[in-house]
Formats: structure tokens, C-alpha cells, sequence
């Protein structure tokens, strides 16, 4: 298959990690400074030599505290001895760590391999758990045909949205260079990786009550006896879901302590807790669901 040449985005999007080009807002007459950020970002193909400890971390943050459970090693391993499929997002060149990363990985093709044998054990249980992936369920649970290809992707928390198109746009591109040279990505489903999160009540004590949240459509957040609402930390998650067989988030293996949530809050009353996600697609659904994003989110290339 034929290189990817790197990618600039021209444009100044919002959220970028903090780098060069900052600039305060002086004329500002509040407490608080704007920060401008001016960042180019380049996408590249995974580095063997350059990406190992950037990918673990990233892969880390994507299965939160259930990361414990795999060979993370193992893992980015595998991704980087595939480097001409997928993308990583960097902004201080080809050396640098990566902020973003989304790869595919054929979990018939790497079966034997004992962190994809855990991951698949581990996604089984989670799929059958949630109705509306039985589907899932009952395509890894038992001998069948399909060839499904896991994506991963994760990025840093600030990182802009517009950011994520370029990489589906780019994985497309590169399976079917890899069909064309007869390479095992002919994918019957795909199935993606993710997470989303709920709102629960903090158990911080406060010597005032906290004003009323305002409840959103769908449920009421951390409430008990009700249905916890849903949030996400990939946007694009919600779109992809639209073209999907089925799709859920589930609770996490790992048991965290009880000021967890409260931890990962960011300047609201209520904690964060995470979850894993799930989205199920069929494999001629999957370029639909990718153009669906470009539009959702703009920058697709």
C-alpha cells in the first residue's frame, strides 16, 4: 500500500492543546483569561520506533479502569505492526507523542493472539449483558464467517472534534488499498470501542444544598430508581450509533472507590462516572456512517 503523506489542518480550532501560539486575551476585564491557541496538526501513520508509550497511554485512558485487565503492551504491539493502517494526530511533527490515535484490528486474523482472546472474552460478556447487542453477542460467541474488525480511538480530552473525520475519511482509504493488495480487512462488521459517562450526585459535604440541576431530555442524571442519561465523550458516537446494528454502555469490571466520580468532575455539582461503549455496525453501513460524521462534525477530508 502507498504511504500516507502527513496532513496539516489550516485552520485554528477551538480546545487544542496548549502550545505555541498561545496569546492571552488582555483587554478582558474579568478574572479570567482567554487562551487562543494557534496549532497546526498533522496526521501520520502509526511509528513503530515513536508511538509505544503514546499509544499505551492513549489505549489506557480508553478502557479506563478496566485498562488493568489487558496487555496494554501487547496491544500497542499489535497496532504499531500494522503501521500502514490507521492514523495518529501529533502537533510537534513526526517525533513527537501522539494526542489522538484510531486503528482497526481483525479479531478473526489475531484470534490466537492472547490480549485480542482477552478483549474478545471481555466484549462478549459486555455484549450479552445489553440487549440490543445480541447481535454482537452471538457473532463472537459462536464459529460463523464474519470478519470483524475492532476499532480503536481515543484522544485527549481537549483535542477539537474536527480532528476525527480525517481519520475515518483516512481508514476507508486504507482498506481498500489493503483489499486491493489482497490483505485480510474485507470486514462483514465493524464494531467500535468506546465510552460515554453518566452524572451521579457527589458525595462531597458542602455546608450549602446544591441548586437544582436542570434535567435534560431523556432522564434524570444519577437519580435513583431512574434512568441514568447518557453522555459522551466522543461525539461522533452518536451519529455512528444511527447506522448500527445495535450499540450500549456498560459498567466497568474494575470497582472504584467511592469519591471516584467526584474526581473526574470539572467545574460542575455533579460527579463523573464512566463507562464502556459499544456501537455494532454492518460492514456495507460502515462508509454511510463515515460520511454521516464528516458531515456532523465538518473537516472531513
Amino acid at each position: 500500500m502507498p504511504k500516507r503523506k502527513p496532513r496539516k489542518d489550516p485552520e485554528d480550532l477551538p480546545d487544542a492543546p496548549e502550545g505555541k501560539g498561545k496569546r492571552k486575551n488582555e483587554d478582558s476585564d474579568s478574572d479570567e483569561d482567554m487562551d487562543m491557541v494557534n496549532v497546526d496538526f498533522e496526521w501520520f501513520d502509526p511509528q513503530p520506533a515513536v508511538d509505544f508509550h503514546g499509544l499505551k497511554t492513549l489505549l489506557r485512558q480508553l478502557l479506563d479502569v478496566d485498562a488493568q485487565l489487558f496487555d496494554l503492551s501487547a496491544l500497542a504491539d499489535l497496532i504499531l505492526s500494522q503501521p500502514l493502517l490507521g492514523s495518529t494526530v501529533k502537533v510537534d511533527g513526526n517525533e513527537s507523542d501522539p494526542y489522538a490515535f484510531l486503528t482497526v484490528l481483525n479479531l478473526s486474523t489475531h484470534k490466537d493472539n492472547k490480549v485480542i482472546k482477552d478483549l474478545t472474552t471481555y466484549l462478549t460478556k459486555k455484549a450479552s449483558s445489553t440487549p440490543s447487542l445480541a447481535p454482537l453477542s452471538s457473532l463472537l460467541s459462536q464459529p460463523s464467517p464474519s470478519q470483524i474488525g475492532l476499532i480503536l480511538t481515543e484522544r485527549f480530552i481537549n483535542m477539537p472534534h474536527e480532528t476525527v473525520p480525517p481519520m475515518y475519511t483516512m481508514l476507508l482509504e486504507e482498506i481498500a488499498w489493503a483489499l486491493s493488495e489482497k490483505e485480510p480487512y474485507a470486514f462483514t462488521h465493524y464494531l467500535i470501542l468506546s465510552k460515554t459517562y453518566a452524572e451521579v450526585a457527589s458525595s462531597l459535604s458542602s455546608p450549602d444544598p446544591p441548586p437544582p440541576s436542570k434535567k435534560k431530555k431523556g432522564g434524570a442524571a444519577g437519580g435513583k430508581g431512574k434512568e441514568e442519561e447518557t453522555f459522551y465523550f466522543h461525539p461522533e458516537d452518536e451519529v455512528l450509533q444511527k447506522y448500527s446494528l445495535g450499540w450500549g454502555s456498560f459498567e466497568y469490571d474494575t470497582e472504584v472507590d467511592e469519591g471516584a466520580s467526584d474526581s473526574k468532575r470539572a467545574f460542575q455539582e455533579l460527579g463523573v462516572k464512566p463507562k464502556g461503549h459499544l456501537v455494532l455496525i454492518e460492514g456495507k453501513r460502515f462508509e454511510e456512517a463515515v460520511n454521516a460524521v464528516k458531515e456532523f462534525l465538518g473537516s472531513g477530508q
